[in-house]
């Protein structure tokens, strides 16, 4: 086996969203997607395929990484197909025309893939979708559809890296770093928390007690309070609280780079993944 095959069979889920916390940091939010394109390149390199589940916006989290799948199939000369899986929630694709989903679909094959749910999460044919008009999402929908995307990439993937996230103006149940994170411990699947973004994440790393306090009043947010029952034993990363408070705190992408795929690699040796 050489080292692209080492994760070959291995899925894994990045969750990543705009951080509050950047300029306090005295970071921008380039450094964000610098992170996010590192991580995701030192799994592109081991044979991962990544699942994200985003949106259509231009410039978002999910154009990047269409971009660095793109250079990294040309740069490695890899025709094994698609490297990432973009999941997208009924409301984030019902609004748009299926001509400007099938230009989409074309431009990214090879690269990427996109898969359409529906309001339950059910993966979408085109023929399916081409007979639902474009229609604008209710709130409601926004609710029940980010929910079910959640549990829909849960099951499809082993493992998460959560970092950064916005904690205010979300349109699921509570911020959607924190509901896929959940959901990761309450079924045990592998997360890796890098809290040196701020954010959602580095929240949740306060929670647990991986990292200090931020200085003045806790800030609070739906469904914070859920993290209080947890330990860092169920992170079920493969790392140890020394491993994973370094990871919560780490401003250094290279070490906490380092640190995931420790943990990733210990689970594959033991064969818990």
């Amino acid at each position: 086996m050489n080292n692209h095959e080492v994760l070959e069979k291995f899925t894994v889920a990045i969750s990543i969203s705009e951080s509050p916390d950047m300029s306090a940091l005295g970071l921008s939010e380039g450094h964000l997607q610098d992170a996010m394109g590192e991580v995701a390149r030192h799994l592109l390199a081991l044979g991962a395929q990544l699942v994200y589940g985003g949106d259509l916006r231009t410039g978002g989290f999910s154009q990047i990484l269409f971009e660095l799948v793109a250079r990294h199939r040309r740069d490695a000369d890899d025709d094994k197909g698609s490297g990432v899986l973009n999941y997208l929630p009924w409301p984030s694709h019902c609004a748009y025309a299926i001509a400007d989903l099938e230009v989409l679909i074309a431009d990214l094959a090879g690269s990427a893939e996109l898969v359409f749910l529906d309001l339950s999460g059910t993966a979408m044919t085109m023929a399916e979708r081409r007979f639902s008009p474009a229609q604008q999402p209710n709130a409601s929908q926004w609710l029940e559809g980010l929910t079910s995307m959640r549990e829909k990439i849960l099951a499809t993937s082993h493992a998460r890296i959560v970092l950064g996230g916005r904690v205010d103006g979300y349109r699921g149940v509570m911020p959607g770093i924190a509901e896929e994170s959940l959901l990761a411990i309450e079924n045990a699947q592998p997360i890796y928390i890098l809290g040196g973004f701020g954010g959602c994440a580095r929240d949740i790393a306060e929670t647990l007690g991986l990292v200090p306090a931020w200085p003045g009043q806790l800030r609070v947010w739906e469904g914070r309070a859920e993290f209080e029952k947890f330990t860092v034993e169920q992170l079920n990363n493969g790392l140890d609280m020394k491993e994973n408070v370094l990871l919560a705190r780490t401003p250094h992408l290279d070490q906490a780079i380092m640190l995931i795929l420790r943990g990733i690699m210990q689970l594959v040796n033991t064969g818990k993944i």
